[in-house]
């Protein structure tokens, strides 16, 4: 695997797309569990006609509805599976790399600093420029 930024970037949108995606199934299954009472009257359909109250609930969904639930479901936890995939990759190819580049990339792409905060981190009389330079040579290379 070739380490570009392109593939920094899907790994930072892979990881927030895990979390999103996490999110969006928990408001599912709340959906899911989603309940109604209510209650109604009637009475015994025999004498002596007495009125009775009855307290019902159950879900506010229908079938049609439960159904569509369930494949939304589906595509959450692939849409989950498929980000997961593209994180797992790249923090494998992360520990194949120098330790000094794993740190100045995690700095940088997956903290977010900028370049200077970057130098400062990695120290050793770093410089912004420097640890820019050092990090497009090593992009070039692989």
């Amino acid at each position: 695997m070739r380490l570009e930024k392109q593939i920094l970037m899907e790994y930072i949108d892979a990881c927030e797309l895990i979390r999103e995606t996490e999110q969006d199934i928990q408001r599912l299954k709340r959906k899911k569990s989603e309940t109604v009472q209510g209650s109604v009257k009637g009475s015994n359909p025999d004498f002596p006609y007495q009125e009775q109250h009855f307290h019902v609930g159950g879900t506010a969904y229908t079938y049609a509805d439960d159904t569509r639930l369930r494949l939304e479901e589906t595509i959450l936890r692939e849409r989950r599976e498929n980000a997961s995939n593209i994180k797992i990759k790249v923090e494998q190819y992360m520990n194949t790399i120098p330790v000094r580049m794993q740190r100045i990339i995690r700095y940088k792409y997956f903290e977010g600093m900028s370049w200077e905060q970057v130098a400062d981190r990695i120290g050793r009389m770093a410089t912004g420029d420097s640890v820019r330079m050092e990090v497009d040579r090593f992009l070039k290379e692989k």
